[in-house]
């Protein structure tokens, strides 16, 4: 049998792998929740953790979502004792973004699974670098479930319209207080919490404040999103723009899903994805966008909003997850074969 370990918290990517395992008949081993507290989730992992010594067989499979903060170690090793097998999604690498643990050190915790889910070629390189022997899947992008229609295809704003969502602090993106000097001919549209909009030097920049998800997806007018961290318009910069050399961010997830093109860093994890499927821009540097869109016609945008159309269907289904537990289920047969 297959079972997960259900994450209950705020975080969509997570929410939405626990559903996919839910959907493909996954059992799931936290029956009982001690309510929302930090208190309450502690409890509700230790009971559910503890029920692998209770439910798994030799031979059952296990499916992990990385980090689980002090419980992955114990799952793990629960799950091995019980002779069961264990799969691991992962969401964030502490030793490159947080740096609470060395790359070996995070990989010597990763060795306890018997199989990986990660992000892209380029973390799967990381963690072979760095001494993981087992099987492993890119994950490509993260799905992103949603029953929400998308806006139909229409011709491109002019002029065009960029979007961005999320932190918008200055902490996280000053950039978003530079980009005056380089929006002549493209407009941004911004969405989350955080901008101060007295600081605002930009014409062409609009602020809407915080909407939820599932508005925007319905909702959104903007002909592409933007995917960038950190203070600079040249690149991505600090530990969030460093992190997407290495990670898939939900963002781009959340953008395909609201059927609009993407916009991503040229040495970010995603750009190859991006270009292969025709489903955005790569661009060097955000003084780049303007040339770039100077360059697409109508036809080349509907081809590329029809691109995003057949990704974004796949993300509502969970097809990328699924894909990757299909990989994991063939790699674990043989293994028990061999």
């Amino acid at each position: 049998m297959e079972y997960y370990i259900e994450i209950d918290n705020v975080n969509k990517a997570k929410n939405d792998i626990d559903e996919i395992c839910r959907l493909q008949g996954y059992c799931n081993l936290t029956k009982r929740k001690f309510g929302s507290g930090g208190v309450g989730r502690f409890l509700t992992k230790v009971v559910s953790v503890g029920k692998i010594l209770l439910k798994l067989q030799k031979d059952d499979v296990l499916i992990l979502q990385y980090p689980m903060k002090k419980f992955y170690k114990t799952a793990c090793r629960l799950a091995r004792f019980k002779g069961a097998r264990v799969v691991t999604i992962i969401h964030d690498l502490g030793a490159f973004r947080r740096k609470k643990l060395t790359p070996i050190q995070e990989n010597k915790r990763l060795s306890l699974t018997d199989f990986l889910i990660v992000h892209n070629q380029t973390m799967r390189e990381h963690l072979r670098e760095h001494g993981f022997n087992g099987g492993i899947h890119n994950l490509e992008i993260f799905d992103y479930l949603s029953v929400e229609p998308v806006q139909p295809l229409r011709k491109p704003h002019m002029p065009w319209r960029v979007v961005y969502a999320g932190h918008l602090g200055h902490w996280r993106n000053e950039f978003l207080y530079k980009i005056g000097s380089c929006s002549a001919e493209w407009e941004m549209e911004l969405y989350g919490k955080g901008f101060e909009e007295e600081k605002n030097c930009c014409k062409r920049l609009r602020y809407h404040g915080f909407m939820p998800s599932d508005e925007f997806i319905a909702k959104v007018d903007g002909d592409f999103g933007l995917v960038w961290d950190g203070d600079s318009l040249d690149e991505c910069t600090g530990a969030w723009g460093e992190y997407l050399k290495i990670n898939n961010p939900h963002k781009t997830s959340f953008y395909i899903r609201a059927g609009i093109p993407v916009i991503v860093w040229s040495k970010a994890a995603m750009a190859p994805f991006v270009k292969e499927n025709n489903i955005g821009l790569v661009v060097d540097s955000i003084r780049d966008i303007e040339a770039s869109l100077a360059g697409i016609s109508g036809n080349d945008y509907a081809r590329m909003r029809e691109s995003v159309s057949i990704v974004g269907r796949r993300l509502s289904e969970g097809f990328y997850f699924k894909s990757g537990l299909e990989s994991a289920m063939e790699y674990l047969d043989k293994e028990r074969q061999a």
